[in-house]
């Protein structure tokens, strides 16, 4: 239910920038602002997310989440809003999300008791993330042409009791860290070298990163493709956001249904593949009918690329490192897409809309081909880890093991 009204808030905050500036350039500011503070604060919030009860920090970031929502909804119900407010409203949910992120995807190996599950689990998430994709847009387009945004944001604020009542419903028994007495930077340094040294960590967060910053920005540019190529309105926004939340809910069945992490690294090549060509088919098109079938695939790879990477990087990470490695997970996947959007929204106002995706799709390709390359290792570091975990049960599965990663 909260999902669904964040949804509707995404479309809707999209439309109304859109209608008050008429500026892809604003898009894009709009995005940088509301991103740009996970970016910064995320690592240091995956430290502190390490060293208190996860649960508590995600009861108190969605009832911030709540609040951000109610004033976005009453200033444009009052007809008061403008540009900066969404602005500086981003910005503050932006900062939320800094830690709201690494402690919920943190707190998800906490729900889960056998590990062999993790891989569902993580999927279940994702599907549960891209059902409200697929139905929050659709509504959201309709709400929007009907009777304005602000409903939308007004919805998403009351949608947001329900996850704040099945949080507070939820028992969990937490076992804090022990406190290792050294300063916050010393142990980010520490997350930070760990995370660097280690090919699975290191190689699945430059993907994941180089597909947000080039990839990512086409859900910002999308009401002005829509606008300009297309020639439709909110509805078609709504529908044409709708097709890549169903191509993401297809991906995260797929994912739902493998039972086990083995193959995800060529997963992760192809789906960020074909990402990338759904992106210039996408920007090329200048059918409805056509752009709503490619976009199929589009939320397809996007999904499986983000799914497939957060659960090889929760199979593999330390535990006491968990927190530092989610965070810097957030920051890859989305402390990436401010500096995407922005870059995105001056090329567009430069080169137009299509051509930056374009663009944008032939660099996911290439990154996907980079990682490719960088696999061996991958499986090579990543089997010590499979092997502790049961995932590989005898050494001499080592040679099968690996032609399957």
């Amino acid at each position: 239910m909260s999902l669904v009204g964040t949804w509707l808030t995404r479309v809707a905050m999209s439309w109304l920038v859109y209608r008050l500036s008429g500026s892809a350039l604003t898009l894009g500011l709009v995005s940088f602002a509301g991103q740009i503070p996970t970016f910064v604060i995320a690592p240091f919030a995956g430290v502190w997310v390490d060293r208190v009860n996860r649960h508590r920090v995600l009861v108190i970031t969605q009832a911030l989440a709540m609040v951000q929502s109610t004033v976005l909804a009453a200033l444009t119900l009052a007809g008061l809003i403008t540009v900066p407010w969404v602005l500086a409203l981003s910005a503050f949910q932006g900062l939320i999300n800094a830690f709201d992120v690494p402690a919920r995807q943190s707190l998800v190996v906490q729900m889960v008791e056998d590990r062999d599950d993790l891989p569902n689990a993580i999927a279940l998430n994702s599907s549960m993330v891209n059902a409200a994709r697929l139905l929050g847009p659709s509504v959201g387009g309709i709400l929007i042409a009907a009777v304005g945004e602000g409903l939308c944001f007004a919805i998403d604020a009351l949608s947001y009791v329900a996850v704040l009542y099945s949080l507070l419903a939820m028992r969990i028994d937490f076992a804090p860290r022990a406190p290792s007495g050294k300063p916050l930077v010393h142990e980010l340094k520490e997350g930070w070298r760990y995370a660097a040294n280690f090919a699975p960590i290191r190689n699945v967060l430059l993907l994941l990163a180089l597909v947000s910053f080039v990839g990512m920005p086409y859900t910002v540019l999308m009401p002005a493709v829509v606008s300009r190529t297309l020639g439709g309105g909110a509805h078609t926004l709504g529908f044409l956001m709708a097709a890549s939340g169903s191509g993401a809910l297809i991906g995260t069945l797929y994912l739902a249904s493998r039972k086990s992490v083995l193959g995800l690294g060529r997963v992760i090549v192809m789906a960020s593949c074909c990402f990338g060509l759904g992106l210039i088919a996408f920007s090329r098109s200048h059918v409805f009918a056509l752009s709503l079938a490619v976009l199929l695939p589009t939320g397809l790879g996007m999904m499986l690329t983000m799914s497939a990477s957060n659960t090889v990087l929760q199979t593999v990470v330390d535990e006491d490192k968990r927190g530092r490695v989610m965070s810097f997970f957030t920051m890859a996947f989305f402390g990436t897409v401010p500096f995407g959007s922005l870059f995105a929204g001056v090329l567009a106002d430069r080169i137009g809309p299509e051509d930056t995706l374009t663009l944008g799709g032939v660099i996911c390709i290439c990154g996907s081909l980079l990682f490719l390359r960088g696999l061996p290792e991958v499986r090579r570091m990543a089997r010590p880890a499979y092997m502790r975990l049961g995932i590989i049960p005898q050494v001499a599965d080592e040679p099968a093991a690996q032609s399957k990663s």
